[in-house]
């Protein structure tokens, strides 16, 4: 058989096995698996290297509308480029519909914006904000058949928040086309309520974000958002998890018989309230929503990734440029944190930090690494076993780790349009030294090697989790 590509002598590693093999491509795909592969002109060496699934980020916010005078720090093109900087083949972005807009029109823009700029493949996940009756009874329905098989809703921001009664018929909707629902657990009246408390006393800063979005408002929120989905009956997802007491919501939920999943980020274990707690406007580059909470939390989100808790680690890659009017230091921000752009990113940095305070301190295994940023993305929304994995008919989107490199994260590493990382600085044991997407390679030794363009959309089937 002769192979367009073959990768030789590494540690083939996947969800379930370790074990050394050679790889053989043909036309983009895993044509065979074994040992002495030899018939291809074009030979990458993998000594000493994992050879693992390229990774799945499955939240990530590219390019999306997010107010007046505000400006997402990556398109299309910086987006995936950054992506595959730290190890990913596949990303998927959300499409928010804007108010009074339609789902169809609002994919459209979004597709006029990735088409023909993304490094990686693409997908979209849609965000429902308007819920009429067309949306749900007749767009929905049509365009979970063309391969849109999951949409996010909000339980806070003001102009994208659903009420409970929306949220109920939107997950009927979903119920009755296979969708799946993703979730976004915060108590916007409490949050409003503590806002307005925290200004009456003058407490304007970038700190007060934290503490106006406390544990009990995530809580509440989960708890009902579970609620709701067992009164449909419906599977959900609950996204970027930030603390125990959520957690043990989804568990009692499990007990009770309702299938949820998990996820939670790098920035609920690396980050903490304290961080927001800086001099100036520092700590604007730490607002996110959940925010960052306490060592505790980072100990119990740890505790989740292990036992099963957390079955997805995504990034909520959400950019604003630091330096920048247009970004956190939009004028509303300096007189009050409620208008600094709530965000951070993070797609290119989610798996080294994952590989080194995981897979190197012991925490979790290779298998699960795997998993958690791989092939439980590709199961749950719809692409495995296209992707997500190493096995023979498979895309060849594989991504080759040196275990032992250290790196010292530095923005300029990312390739992001974002002028900041939050994570400047730290050291990591473990990167992606070779990013190939259905069988080109796309980054090289932190160098780009591909052109724009190359990644193309990806339809979905519906969720292993409805199946």
């Amino acid at each position: 058989m002769q192979f367009d590509r073959i990768i030789k002598n590494g540690t083939i590693v996947t969800a379930s096995d370790t074990f050394v093999a050679d790889v053989g491509i043909i036309g983009g795909k895993i044509a065979a698996l074994a040992n002495d592969l030899t018939d291809s002109a074009d030979i990458i060496d993998a000594s000493g290297l994992y050879v693992m699934p390229g990774g799945i980020d499955s939240h990530v916010h590219i390019a999306q509308p997010s107010g007046d005078g505000i400006v997402m720090a990556d398109d299309f093109e910086s987006g995936t480029r950054s992506a595959a900087m730290g190890g990913n083949t596949s990303i998927l972005s959300f499409c928010m519909q804007e108010k009074g807009d339609s789902l169809r029109h609002s994919l459209k823009v979004y597709h006029d914006k990735a088409d023909g700029e993304c490094h990686i493949d693409v997908a979209f996940h849609m965000i429902v904000t308007d819920p009429t009756p067309a949306v749900l009874g007749q767009e929905l329905p049509a365009l979970v058949e063309d391969g849109y098989t999951s949409f996010k809703v909000f339980m806070t921001y003001e102009n994208l928040r659903l009420r409970d009664d929306e949220i109920l018929n939107t997950l009927d909707a979903a119920k009755n086309t296979g969708a799946l629902v993703m979730v976004h657990c915060e108590n916007e009246d409490a949050i409003r309520f503590l806002i307005g408390q925290h200004e009456a006393n003058g407490e304007f800063s970038a700190k007060s974000h934290a503490t106006t979005r406390p544990i009990a408002a995530e809580r509440e929120a989960t708890h009902r958002a579970l609620s709701l989905a067992e009164i449909v009956d419906t599977p959900i997802v609950i996204v970027h998890v930030s603390n125990r007491e959520a957690m043990e919501e989804m568990e009692r939920a499990r007990v009770r018989g309702s299938k949820v999943i998990g996820e939670t980020c790098p920035q609920y274990l690396m980050l903490t309230a304290d961080d927001l707690d800086q001099n100036e406007m520092e700590g604007a580059k730490f607002v996110c929503s959940p925010p960052p909470r306490d060592k505790a939390s980072q100990d119990a989100c740890w505790d989740g990734l292990q036992r099963g808790v957390f079955d997805l680690f995504s990034s909520d890659h959400c950019p604003f440029r630091f330096d920048d009017p247009e970004g956190k230091l939009i004028e509303k921000g300096k007189k009050s944190f409620r208008w600094i752009p709530n965000g951070i990113p993070g797609v290119a940095t989610r798996l080294p930090i994952l590989f080194s305070e995981g897979v190197q301190k012991g925490r979790i295994d290779l298998n699960r690494f795997v998993a958690l940023t791989a092939t439980n993305h590709a199961k749950l929304y719809g692409m495995y076993p296209q992707k997500g994995t190493i096995a023979i008919g498979s895309d060849a989107d594989i991504a080759l780790w040196d275990p032992e490199k250290n790196v010292t994260i530095t923005n300029d590493l990312l390739a992001q349009g974002c002028d900041y990382t939050p994570y400047e600085g730290l050291e990591v044991t473990g990167w992606p030294v070779l990013t190939m997407v259905r069988g080109k390679t796309v980054v090289k030794d932190g160098e780009l090697s591909g052109e724009k363009g190359y990644g193309k959309y990806l339809a979905r089937q519906k969720s292993n989790l409805i199946a």
